[in-house]
C-alpha cells in the first residue's frame, strides 16, 4: 500500500487507501479460486465500501463512514478481488473534469497540468497509473467513458439495470450506472460478469439475457461532428480500424443527439434536486455549527455543504418540477428521450453497432476557460444518448495524439455487452492501446486467472 500512495502522490486518484492490515486481512481471506483472484480494485467514492468514507467528493460527506458494501463491490471481494481504496470524483458525480471535488485535484498521468476527466475521474487515473487494474465508476451521463477517453483506459457503461445500484449514493436515478474502468477488453469482460445480474436490494435490476454477440455492420457519424483536430484524426483512424479488422461501415445522422444534450440535463438535475433533498443537516452528513433555527439548519448546512455546481443543479432541478412547468420541461424532455431511443432503435435495424466519440476533445488542462462548465456540458452530446436510452456503451482507446490519448465508444442495443467487448478486441488488434508514461502497471499481474 506504500507503493501505492508514493506512486499516486502527483496523480491524487485516490481520497482513501485501506489500512496495511485491512488490506492485508482481506487478501488473506479472499477466495484464491475465484475468477478475479489476485486482482486489485479501486472504487468510486460514491460507491459504499463497508467500513471506508463514502464522501462523494463532498464535504456534505466528508466524514461519513459506510456500514456496507455495494452489492457491485461485494460480489467483487466474492469473487477474489481486493478493495484498496476510493477514489476521487467530481462532487456527487457533477461534472467532466474531477476538478469539481471538493476534497482534492486529481491528475491525468498522461499529463500532470491536464484533467483526467469526470465524474470517474480518480477511477480511471489510478487505471492508467497502473495503481490497479481495474476501478468501479458510476455513469450518469458519459462519467465512465469520458475519463476513460481521456486516461486511455476502457470503460464500460452497462445496459441499465442489469449491475446493481444498490449502495451507489443516488444522483439520477434514471440514468446512472455501475460501470467498469479497466486496463484491456478481457479484464472488463470478467468484472463485468462478476458483477452483473437482479438484485433484490435494487428494484431497478433486471436479469442479463445476453444479446447477439455477432458483429458485422458498424454505423459511423456522417458530416462534420464539431470535433478537435486530434479527436477526428482519431476517428479517421478507428473507422479506418474497423475496416482492416473486417467490418463494414455504413455512415449514419442522428439528428436527435442535437436535442439530447438539454433532455439530458432537465431530467439529471431535477432527479437531482429529489435525491440530494435528503441532505438537509438532521439525519446525516454535514450539519453547520452556526444555525440558530431549525430551517437556518437546512439552509445553512446546504449552503455550507454543496459546492457551487451541485447548488446550480439542484436550483434548476427544482424550477422544472415547480408546479406549472413540469409539462413544460421534464415531461417534454421525457419524450425527447424516447425519440432518441427510437432513433438508436432505426440504426440498429441496419447496424449491428454504432462508433461514436467520446467527447470532441482529449484531456484540457486545468482552468481552461475555453471549456468553462457550460461548453463541458455541451460536450456531452455524444454520451449522453446511451443513458437516455439505457443502451450499452463502451470507450476503448484508439490513438494518442500530441501525447494525449483519444478514445472511441462502441454502442449496441441492450444487453449487446459482449458484441461491443468482440468488436473492441478486433480494434486492438489492430490499434494496440498505448502505455501511459507513468503507469507502474508492469509491476504487477494484471490480468485474472
Amino acid at each position: 500500500m506504500t507503493e501505492l500512495k508514493e506512486h499516486d502522490k502527483d496523480i491524487n486518484s485516490f481520497l482513501e487507501f485501506a489500512s496495511e492490515d485491512a488490506a492485508a486481512s482481506v487478501a488473506a481471506s479472499a477466495n484464491q479460486d475465484g475468477p478475479l483472484a489476485g486482482l486489485t480494485f479501486g472504487v468510486k467514492d460514491n460507491i459504499a465500501v463497508e467500513g471506508m468514507h463514502l464522501t462523494c467528493g463532498s464535504k456534505m460527506l466528508k466524514d461519513f463512514v459506510s456500514p456496507y458494501d455495494a452489492t457491485a463491490v461485494r460480489k467483487l471481494k466474492e469473487a477474489g478481488a481486493v478493495c484498496v481504496g476510493k477514489t476521487n470524483l467530481d462532487e456527487f458525480g457533477m461534472g467532466s473534469s474531477t476538478d469539481n471535488s471538493a476534497l482534492a485535484v486529481t491528475n491525468n498521468p498522461w499529463d500532470l497540468e491536464c484533467v483526467c476527466g469526470g465524474s470517474s475521474g480518480g477511477s480511471a487515473a489510478a487505471v492508467a497509473a497502473g495503481l490497479v487494474p481495474f476501478a468501479l465508476g458510476t455513469d450518469t451521463g458519459g462519467s465512465v467513458r469520458q475519463p476513460a477517453s481521456f486516461c486511455g483506459v476502457y470503460g464500460l457503461k452497462p445496459t441499465y439495470g442489469v449491475v446493481s445500484r444498490f449502495g451507489l449514493v443516488a444522483y439520477a436515478s434514471s440514468l446512472e450506472v455501475c460501470g467498469i474502468l479497466a486496463d484491456s477488453v478481457d479484464t472488463t469482460r470478467k468484472v463485468f460478469e462478476v458483477i452483473k445480474g437482479k438484485d433484490g436490494s435494487d428494484q431497478t435490476s433486471i436479469d442479463h439475457i445476453p444479446a447477439s454477440a455477432d458483429a458485422e455492420t458498424v454505423a459511423v457519424l456522417a458530416g462534420d461532428l464539431g470535433l478537435k483536430p486530434e479527436v477526428e484524426t482519431a476517428y479517421k483512424k478507428a473507422v479506418d480500424g474497423l475496416k482492416s479488422s473486417g467490418m463494414k461501415i455504413i455512415e449514419v445522422e442522428l439528428p436527435m443527439l442535437d436535442y439530447g444534450i438539454a433532455a439530458y440535463y432537465t431530467i439529471a438535475m431535477a432527479e437531482a434536486s429529489a435525491n440530494l433533498a435528503r441532505y438537509n443537516g438532521v439525519r446525516y452528513g454535514h450539519r453547520s455549527a452556526e444555525a440558530g433555527s431549525f430551517e437556518d439548519l437546512m439552509r445553512m448546512s446546504r449552503d455550507e455543504g454543496f459546492g457551487d455546481e451541485v447548488k446550480l443543479r439542484i436550483l434548476l432541478g427544482t424550477y422544472v418540477l415547480r408546479s406549472g412547468f413540469q409539462d413544460q420541461y421534464y415531461t417534454r424532455a421525457q419524450k425527447i428521450r424516447t425519440a432518441v431511443r427510437n432513433e438508436f432503435d432505426g440504426v440498429f435495424t441496419k447496424a449491428d453497432m454504432i462508433m461514436l466519440p467520446a467527447f470532441p476533445t482529449a484531456a484540457f488542462k486545468h482552468g481552461d476557460q475555453s471549456l468553462d462548465q457550460f461548453q463541458q456540458k455541451l460536450a456531452d452530446k455524444f454520451t449522453v444518448a446511451a443513458n437516455l436510452s439505457g443502451m450499452p456503451a463502451m470507450s476503448v482507446p484508439v490513438s494518442v495524439e500530441n501525447g494525449l490519448p483519444v478514445g472511441m465508444q462502441l454502442m449496441a442495443p441492450v444487453f449487446a455487452e459482449e458484441r461491443i467487448f468482440k468488436v473492441a478486441e478486433k480494434l486492438a488488434e489492430v490499434l494496440p492501446p498505448a502505455a501511459c508514461p507513468l503507469s507502474m502497471a508492469g509491476q504487477r499481474t494484471t490480468e485474472a486467472k
